[in-house]
């Protein structure tokens, strides 16, 4: 007897490290015969075509800003998002809201744990971020993507992995390209989804710092900020490096999979996808985080032999050419290192967290 269709509701922050998972899981959701929805925040105007469902904003703040004024606009605002979340739930009648981290989850799950629906948070990082930490003693379940660093609650956290997107399931099926002694290195940078001034400031001057004929073999596929594409083409072009430099990439696991190394931060998207195409990196995760998500996500990867976590302090020119140098003559080095990462992907995680947001779903 088919399963009776539902409304399942997700809430996400406005980043794609939030909204790349609740599109996953929606897919997930869709072809099993359900129907989605996506409450979040007002920054996702050019992602809302792609969700298989209606989107929804509501006003959100929080209540860690520096000074008294500060936190009490957040607590204003944060009343505000819970009072709308509460009327969109009552117009939707989800079966259960499924929060995916970042300000916008908080007042979603709150209206729905105070409207007596099943609640679920994802955390995608290795350590739990403060939404969902706030929010963690309150929900009826709770999933992440990697093992938590700490999990407070136990009885109540499965791992299921971070669902990835179809393009990152498409791209996992292209093999590791063979890499010959002495052949062409293709190098893939990128600092998240708006790029970041740090690899735009050490790469091009760590590749400059190559012997010739070593900086010659490598092929470099950039993202940087507006800003910054001119100067780093530029540079890669007087330095006789053959280059793409862009602000933007829109098929960026396609362009993973056909690297031999990545160069990246260590968000829980980056990480996650490194594993389930298997390809071998740098991380360099952000600094000055209160959580350290990215390093314990990084070290994820490094402790299986899949990537080099190199801290920001560390990461200059002449420590990167140094590695670089050494890693473009390891073709089987770089080989183990795939091989390492694929171990660690859950290509099918959006499956997983289907099966235990609709286990705990209200029937009927």
């Amino acid at each position: 007897m088919a399963e009776a269709s539902r409304l399942i509701l997700l809430a996400a922050g406005g980043t794609g490290g939030h909204l790349f998972p609740a599109e996953a899981l929606a897919e997930v959701l869709v072809n099993r015969g359900h129907k989605v929805a996506l409450v979040t925040d007002t920054r996702v105007d050019a992602w809302v075509e792609r969700f298989p469902g209606d989107v929804h904003t509501i006003t959100t703040g929080t209540v860690t800003g520096a000074g008294l004024k500060s936190k009490l606009r957040g607590l204003w605002r944060l009343f505000q998002g819970v009072m709308q979340a509460r009327k969109l739930i009552r117009t939707l009648d989800p079966a259960i809201v499924v929060g995916f981290g970042g300000y916008p989850t908080v007042p979603p799950i709150l209206a729905a744990r105070s409207a007596g629906l099943p609640t679920l948070i994802h955390e995608a990082n290795a350590v739990m971020g403060r939404a969902n930490r706030f929010l963690a003693p309150r929900v009826m379940r709770i999933a992440t993507g990697l093992e938590l660093k700490d999990s407070l609650f136990p009885d109540k956290t499965v791992v299921t992995g971070n669902p990835v997107r179809k393009p990152v399931l498409h791209a996992k099926e292209i093999d590791y390209p063979a890499l010959k002694p002495g052949g062409v290195v293709r190098l893939l940078v990128f600092g998240g989804s708006q790029g970041a001034r740090v690899m735009s400031d050490v790469v091009p001057n760590a590749l400059q710092n190559l012997p010739e004929e070593v900086r010659k073999r490598f092929h470099v596929t950039q993202q940087a900020r507006d800003e910054d594409v001119f100067r780093v083409a530029k540079m890669y072009e007087k330095l006789g490096v053959a280059h793409q430099v862009e602000h933007f990439f829109d098929d960026l696991p396609k362009r993973m999979a056909e690297s031999h190394l990545v160069i990246a931060r260590a968000g829980a998207s980056t990480v996650s996808e490194l594993g389930v195409i298997g390809r071998p990196s740098i991380l360099v995760p952000l600094p000055g985080a209160l959580d350290q998500d990215q390093a314990a996500n990084g070290a994820m990867l490094a402790n299986a032999g899949a990537a080099i976590v190199i801290l920001q302090p560390a990461f200059t020119p002449v420590s990167l050419a140094d590695l670089l140098d050494r890693l473009a003559d390891d073709p089987d080095r770089l080989q183990r290192m795939a091989l390492a990462a694929r171990s660690t992907g859950v290509s099918d995680a959006a499956s997983r967290l289907a099966s235990e947001v609709l286990s705990i779903a209200r029937k009927g």
